[in-house]
């Protein structure tokens, strides 16, 4: 299909955060104007003061915001943009906002309205690629509101068999994926994910299919133009994921050779062809254990993976998207496009692993990683952020490129761990641990590797055993020292003096969950005491100051640094990082909350109250559901009991720590 070169000359970007950014940046490398849209939420993020101009989306929620296809073309109205750009998620694989563009004189950086359609309905989708000579799984589409058990279950064991996976039709990213071990569990999965791919898609159509257990998830990034050409530029290793998202991703995959890749990119590239493809999209298969790979879908987009295959190939995926969209035939460099070295991605999410990847939310004090030779970081925050729970958590991607996967591997490893964030807790333990564990070294990874690994002793295993006792002693002799500085009386006077001695000083911390005490005394450079009751050892300090340390216990010499944040201390050194909450010296008596209450573990909404007052209910019982940044969890009986007390309604908005109801314990 031949097409005249038009021009683009102010882009509108419809999207937020880092992919917002991403996007922005290389517009401008272009020259090309941009425009930011942005909610309530958003106002103060870094992608709305990169942009040239923004337009305000009023309200928080997606549907309100980030999903109004109207208020997005009115925004490029009102500021003479001619083109969109989706980004990924919300309405980036959305052929009816691709049409409205095109219908409003709008370039659409994507592909055609038919293209998205013909991959938007699953089994269309699938029937294509068979066609088209690409292996496919079985599978089902639920698009009905009302699902009938017993029906669904019969056809689910006639036409596929479990375990059957279940996923939102209309996305990606996890979002509204359950997998279902039997019968029993089908309903409410599929009902679950309904409302889980309503919320983050504006459409609640799920997909059933075959679940092929612990396979490698691994994608081929594939860039067509308007003339007709359509290639591959090599695949993707994206198997390490958590609650069936990705957090780990690399080019190339350790299990692809060369025989396989070339397999694989025709398959992919037949894909693109079978649905004339334009501009920038991916094939997602499964590789079995044999070398078997089948089709998953097709994501009609830019991925968020999209930068190991820039970094392996030397191109600029979105500077393609934007010139192909203008009309361009795809340049020399990418229809003849390599491989050189590695890459690998890490997603730095906002999340509490240790209490089931929970989503965090809170204002982002720090966020600083280091920029180390071969480093890329795509990030979407910045110092003082606030990080809220009406979003993707994601808060930013740290990519390292190297000449073999094992200094890419060394290199992202080395600069997550000598990251600071603080404010908010975050997977960064949990990535190192993976980069270093020796399994994942050695390339022998699957969609099952979080299951086979605790993904708690992985981030535990980031820390050096010492880090937490360490630290709390560093955070301390830097409170001690931050006080001795504000003094008005005495400042001459060394730090921790007394005329008389009456006993040491005192801090206490909690971290991890584990009250820390922690007893000093300073004289000459000398420390003594106490940590949690372990007497310390020959402690000399070489440096004492409010904003870190540099001591030596027990002849080992370490520098720490001592952030302060309110009652919240993180301390980062070699061993690791630690946050330390201070405890009050006359704790509030009225904050204590009545036995057997479920606090909420995230600011969320109230999707689904499955328990009633007086029920008798055992450990593990749902309780209530709640919904944060586009992903559904369960509050459950913490033990067997009776329901006292449920304070919550269906609709309704909760903080961190509110009450949601009360399971008395039941006492056999």
């Amino acid at each position: 299909m031949e097409s005249m070169v038009s021009r683009i000359n102010k882009l509108l970007v419809a999207n937020r955060g880092e992919i917002a950014s991403r996007v922005m940046r290389t517009a401008r490398e272009l020259d090309i104007g941009t425009v930011a849209v942005f909610s309530d939420a958003d106002a103060h993020a870094p992608f709305v003061a990169e942009a040239d101009q923004s337009v305000h989306l009023p309200g928080v929620a997606p549907a309100d915001t980030y999903l109004r296809a109207d208020l997005l073309l009115d925004a490029a109205r009102r500021t003479g943009a001619d083109a969109v750009h989706p980004g990924y998620g919300f309405l980036s694989e959305n052929a009816g906002f691709a049409r409205a563009c095109e219908d409003a004189g709008l370039v659409f950086v994507g592909p055609p309205p038919a293209a998205i359609e013909a991959m938007g309905s699953k089994t269309a989708a699938k029937e294509l690629m068979a066609n088209a000579g690409v292996p496919v799984l079985p599978g089902i589409v639920i698009d009905d509101e009302e699902v009938d058990p017993r029906s669904l279950e019969a056809q689910v064991a006639a036409e596929i068999g479990f375990p059957v996976l279940v996923k939102a039709a209309y996305g990606g990213g996890g979002r509204g994926m359950r997998v279902v071990e039997a019968k029993a569990g089908l309903a409410d999965a599929v009902t679950s994910a309904r409302r889980e791919a309503a919320s983050a898609f504006g459409n609640a159509t799920v997909f059933l299919e075959r679940y092929v257990d612990s396979p490698r998830h691994v994608e081929v990034q594939i860039f067509g133009d308007r003339h007709g050409t359509v290639v591959g530029l090599f695949e993707r290793e994206c198997s390490i994921q958590r609650r069936y998202q990705k957090i780990l991703e690399e080019a190339p995959s350790p299990a692809v050779d060369d025989r396989l890749r070339a397999e694989l990119g025709q398959a992919a590239v037949a894909a693109g062809k079978a649905i004339g493809y334009v501009g920038a999209g991916t094939v997602e298969f499964v590789l079995d254990s044999s070398g078997q790979f089948y089709f998953l879908e097709v994501n009609t987009r830019l991925q968020v993976e999209h930068p190991v295959t820039e970094l392996v190939t030397g191109l600029d995926l979105v500077r393609l998207q934007l010139l192909v969209a203008e009309g361009a035939p795809l340049p020399q460099e990418a229809l003849e496009a390599t491989i050189s070295g590695h890459a690998v991605e890490a997603r730095l999410y906002a999340e509490d692993t240790a209490a089931g990847f929970l989503p965090a939310t809170g204002t982002l004090h720090r966020f600083d990683i280091p920029r180390l030779p071969g480093v890329r970081v795509d990030a979407g925050v910045a110092d003082g952020s606030v990080v809220s729970p009406h979003y993707d958590p994601m808060l930013a991607k740290v990519i390292a490129h190297g000449r073999t996967r094992d200094e890419a591997i060394r290199t992202l490893a080395r600069t997550l761990a000598d990251s600071r964030l603080h404010g908010v807790v975050t997977n960064r333990d949990l990535l190192v641990g993976i980069l270093r564990e020796d399994e994942f070294r050695s390339g022998a990874i699957d969609t099952g590797y979080l299951r086979r690994h605790d993904p708690a002793e992985l981030e535990r295993s980031a820390r050096d055993p010492q880090a937490v006792s360490t630290h709390a002693l560093a955070a301390a002799l830097a409170g001690q020292a931050e006080r001795r500085a504000r003094a008005r009386a005495l400042a001459t006077v060394p730090s921790g003096w007394r005329n008389v001695d009456n006993g040491p000083q005192r801090a206490a911390f909690v971290a991890d969950g584990e009250d820390i005490d922690v007893t000093y005394r300073i004289r000459g450079g000398e420390v003594t005491g106490s940590v949690a009751g372990q007497a310390l050892g020959a402690v000399h300090a070489f440096t004492l100051a409010p904003d870190g340390v540099d001591i030596a216990v027990g002849g080992t010499r370490c520098a720490m640094s001592v952030s302060r944040y309110g009652d919240e201390a993180y301390v980062d050194s070699a061993l690791g990082s630690t946050r330390l909450t201070e405890k009050a010296r006359f704790p509030d008596p009225t904050a204590v909350r009545e036995p057997g209450s479920l606090l909420a573990p995230m600011p969320g909404t109230v999707v689904r109250v499955a328990a009633k007052l007086g029920q008798e209910v055992t450990a593990g019982t749902p309780i209530l559901v709640l919904e944060a940044m586009k992903m559904e969890h369960t509050v459950a009986a913490p033990h067997d009991g009776t329901v006292a007390s449920v304070n919550v309604a269906m609709g309704q908005a909760v903080d961190t720590g509110s009450v949601l109801a009360v399971v008395e314990e039941r006492m056999d």
